[in-house]
């Protein structure tokens, strides 16, 4: 079983749920800058975790996937809804409005990166030290958890980002076609490819995982993954 006791578990809770605030209040600002005041109305434009919580994928399938040591943490918040008759040019303001959550996380991560690289650099933070340590290994944390939870989001199917970026750069008559498709099948092809089920992994890994190691392996310090 995962050691709860363990700083790295808690580290990962706490960055996830960091990842996951910035990455709805991105989609909640973009869509307030082109227009559609909706998200604010409804109280997610704001850095507050509360706000966007879902139970199942912020609270459940994380907690599944550390207690089961997955090779990799993700999830998904509850979703910020727009009108898209607020917006000058639905279908782009709508590639836009989603590309901004998974764009605020790869910014995070190369920030935290950057921070974290500083830190061992001057000896502020090596691991084995207990105070700087733990400032390593919780910007450690936070890089992958940004990276993992930019690029499965960008995943092009329904409910996450990348179905609605799809969608927005696809010509119109077959973008509808395939927003059809996926609103009705979207969810169940997800779940196919996130649970374990051939070999103990995840489908959604083999696709995932060498575009989230080639990008943690620019930003993390040699040698940490």
């Amino acid at each position: 079983m995962f050691d709860l006791s363990q700083p790295a578990f808690l580290f990962q809770i706490i960055a996830f749920l960091l990842a996951l605030t910035f990455h709805e209040f991105a989609h909640a600002l973009a869509a307030d800058r082109l227009g559609d005041p909706t998200p604010r109305v409804q109280g997610r434009l704001t850095l507050n975790p509360i706000a966007h919580i879902d139970l199942f994928g912020t609270i459940l399938l994380p907690l599944f996937l550390l207690l089961t040591r997955a090779p990799i943490l993700f999830g998904w918040a509850k979703p910020v809804m727009f009108d898209p008759y607020n917006l000058a040019n639905p279908r782009r303001d709508a590639a836009i409005i989603s590309f901004a959550g998974p764009l605020a996380n790869l910014i995070l991560a190369a920030v935290s990166a950057i921070l974290l690289n500083t830190t061992l650099f001057y000896g502020l933070g090596q691991f084995q030290e207990v105070g700087g340590g733990l400032l390593s290994e919780f910007l450690y944390q936070f890089v992958i958890l940004n990276v993992v939870l930019a690029i499965f989001n960008l995943v092009p199917i329904h409910p996450l980002d990348g179905g609605k970026i799809l969608v927005g750069l696809l010509p119109e008559d077959v973008a509808d076609q395939w927003d059809r498709i996926l609103r009705q099948y979207g969810t169940f092809i997800l779940l196919f490819l996130i649970f374990p089920i051939f070999g103990g992994q995840a489908i959604v890994w083999s696709i995932i995982g060498p575009t989230i190691s080639f990008i943690l392996g620019m930003l993390l310090p040699g040698g940490l993954i």
